[in-house]
């Protein structure tokens, strides 16, 4: 397990991508199908896989609606998959990806009549309503930002919205849809004490190219600096802006065929990108095109909470919450807390008072996170978790207090 244990020095890495990454592109049509479903069916079940590359759309897999709208909305998938398309900025034929021109093929059948017996409340041999898979689930937060997220990933993600801002504001005019960063931090006594590293790679026009070495050009570098990588660094984390910075600003030197026609994209390839950067763990399973039926997406969102509120309790300075499900079981089939030894509680005890205070069965996540909602889109990008935002339930704090009175504090 990838902790940050307190020691003399230690550096850690995280990455994240913009929406206009491949990968990205497939999980954000995959969730806008599943927005565009919930909106006339808030019950609709759905696993949509999406994979893209150059001119070409598939979408495959399980899809179940129960209303007239809701059906209607599903045989216009294509165009719900050429306006997601469109909004990441993929408009340009010359890019070898243009939501105008692209294919788009699907393979879309209802829900295995096996796993909706297990899922669907009054069916099957459970009256409640069970896990829509086995598996395991994990949230994590800890106090390096005000997000409770660490810093790493937080600043890798806030310097891919930037990209993307910049590019669909035009302050930076030769910026196209695909990129990367990547924010690698100092820690010392297992708390950040300096950005160390900053690698960004982002896709471009010929216009940031020097005429003599056609690579990128040092003031298009400079350029990039100036208006992404500091403004980020000194709004997110004030003071750590230094000369001792190490950049790697495009180290190809050219990225100009990018996206879907540079790469191919699949849902669910992002899923460290999604969660949090490689610190603490992941159970394997992704998020975008389920419906909140899915444990993978709910759980990942309420352990993420749960989490999330021990912290801001302050009863840990760092969080992790397992939680773990059997097919058509409805209570999770364990719980676990770990504290990497912050905890001011017993960690057992801890992990005792959680289901008492937080709802831990499917169905119950979903009616407390407000999960039938077509918001799904937005949290394909820029990460699932240190978000803020209406959508973003499983961010709120509203059960500190309670969980510190809750622990005898």
């Amino acid at each position: 397990m990838p902790n940050i244990e307190p020691c003399a020095r230690r550096f850690f890495t995280s990455e994240s991508v913009t929406k206009g990454h491949p990968d990205k592109v497939a999980d954000q049509i995959s969730d806008g199908v599943l927005d565009s479903l919930l909106r006339h069916d808030p019950n609709a079940r759905v696993a949509c896989e999406t994979l893209v590359t150059t001119g070409l759309v598939v979408l495959a897999g399980e899809v179940t609606v129960h209303t007239h709208e809701a059906e209607e909305a599903l045989l216009a998938v294509d165009e719900t998959a050429r306006e997601v398309i469109r909004s990441i900025g993929y408009d340009d034929s010359s890019t070898g990806f243009d939501f105008r021109s692209c294919a788009v093929m699907r393979s879309l059948h209802s829900q295995s009549a096996d796993i909706s017996q297990g899922v669907t409340e009054g069916e099957g041999e459970h009256a409640e309503q069970g896990a829509g898979d086995q598996g395991l689930m994990f949230g994590f937060a800890c106090d390096e930002t005000k997000v409770l997220m660490p810093l790493p990933i937080h600043l890798a993600h806030r310097l891919t919205a930037r990209l993307s801002e910049a590019r669909e504001q035009g302050d930076v005019r030769w910026l196209r849809p695909d990129g990367k960063s990547q924010v690698t931090i100092e820690y010392e006594n297992g708390e950040p004490k300096r950005v160390d590293t900053v690698v960004l790679s982002t896709q471009h026009t010929e216009e940031a190219l020097s005429p003599r070495t056609g690579n990128m050009s040092d003031k298009a570098r400079k350029e990039l600096i100036r208006k992404i990588v500091k403004p980020v660094i000194d709004a997110e984390c004030p003071g750590m802006w230094s000369s001792r910075i190490k950049f790697h600003i495009n180290p190809t030197g050219r990225f100009v065929i990018g996206g879907p026609h540079g790469d191919a994209g699949v849902t669910g390839r992002k899923i460290i990108v999604d969660t949090y950067g490689g610190r603490g763990a992941h159970g394997g399973g992704a998020f975008s095109g389920k419906d909140p039926s899915k444990v993978d997406r709910s759980a990942s969102y309420m352990a993420r909470h749960v989490a999330k509120n021990v912290v801001a309790a302050k009863l840990a300075k760092v969080c992790e919450v397992q939680l773990s499900y059997a097919i058509g079981v409805a209570e999770p089939v364990s719980v676990h807390v770990n504290c990497e030894g912050t905890a001011k509680v017993d960690e057992e005890r801890l992990a005792a008072v959680l289901p008492d205070l937080f709802p831990l069965k499917p169905k119950d996540i979903i009616e407390y996170l407000d999960l039938r909602r077509p918001i799904y889109q937005d949290t394909a990008h820029d990460g699932h978790f240190g978000r803020r935002g209406r959508a973003f339930t499983w961010e709120r704090t509203n059960r500190a207090k309670e969980l510190r009175k809750a622990c005898g504090l």
